[in-house]
């Protein structure tokens, strides 16, 4: 984890804004954060969960329905966010989805559904708290994930987002510096997620995921992530990452693509057979027009 070793942000006393905060990721960080002493707002497209996490954690959170795609939302979920707690130092832009499929075959909603979301909704969220957080001086935390670095088959649009929100990061810290705020940028493994869970359960995967090594085809336990981001606003750290070795594959850095490449290329066989399960498992068909995979996850709710 980059950071600025002397440096210790209290999240008590002070508001944060979350959102993809219905599930997953994003409630429990809301949850830890919460014990912290924060104030929480929780944002996102599931009103019945974000409404019964408000009320489990009490006065001290409240909960905005937002489509991250929809800018004018996500104002009226800041602004109803200062007006509730004063002000919002600390936003997580954690909100994302996944869709399985080739490229070339896959409905291209889903594609840009994935886009919209991942990438441009990273955007307008950042948009949105920006003049906050620099006033300030807080910390954005964009999630993106070890997919920025590592672009594998039948994930291309989730992980040309992810790869823009790592640059849209980067740029972004940068320009803000001389305000005192900082932003970070924080890459995930694969995590014990509703989303995880559910992609995996696609046929494709099943496939794909044969050769992996067990320490990156097993997901992590959720605690590791929301410590990593716990860890990381205290620092307002530049980035971090959960599990330990997705450090090691961040420093790989421009070598990781081509050895993936040339992995698959020594496996061919597994990669057929992989694209063959996506088309003839019909997966695009089962996959929510706004959730994604993760309704399979909603469904069970």
């Amino acid at each position: 984890m980059s950071r600025r070793p002397t440096e210790h942000f209290d999240v008590n006393g002070r508001t944060v804004f979350v959102t993809g905060a219905a599930r997953g990721i994003g409630a429990e960080t809301a949850r830890r954060l919460h014990a912290k002493g924060a104030n929480v707002a929780l944002v996102g497209l599931e009103p019945e969960r974000l409404e019964r996490l408000a009320a489990e954690l009490g006065d001290r959170a409240a909960a905005f329905e937002a489509d991250v795609t929809d800018f004018d939302a996500l104002k009226r979920a800041v602004d109803g966010c200062v007006q509730r707690f004063g002000g919002i130092d600390v936003g997580i832009a954690n909100a994302g989805i996944a869709f399985t499929g080739p490229l070339a075959t896959t409905s291209v909603d889903h594609v840009e559904r994935t886009l919209a979301v991942n990438f441009l909704g990273v955007w307008r969220t950042d948009r949105a708290l920006i003049g906050q957080i620099t006033e300030r001086k807080g910390y954005l935390l964009n999630v993106a994930s070890l997919a920025a670095v590592s672009h594998a088959p039948l994930m291309g649009p989730y992980a040309a987002a992810k790869a823009g929100v790592e640059a849209l990061t980067n740029c972004l810290r940068i320009e803000t510096m001389p305000s005192g705020a900082r932003v970070g940028c924080a890459y995930f493994g694969f995590i014990d997620t509703d989303l995880v869970r559910a992609s995996f359960a696609q046929p494709s995967a099943q496939v794909m995921t044969g050769r992996m090594p067990s320490f990156m085809r097993n997901p992590a336990p959720l605690d590791k992530a929301i410590d990593a981001i716990e860890r990381g606003i205290e620092r307002r750290a530049n980035r971090l990452w959960a599990p330990r070795w997705v450090g090691a594959m961040i420093l790989l850095g421009g070598l990781l693509q081509p050895l993936t490449e040339r992995q698959l290329l020594r496996d061919q066989d597994r990669l057929r057979k992989g694209l063959q399960a996506a088309e003839t498992a019909h997966e695009a068909d089962t996959q929510d027009p706004l959730l994604g995979v993760a309704m399979q996850a909603v469904d069970r709710d």
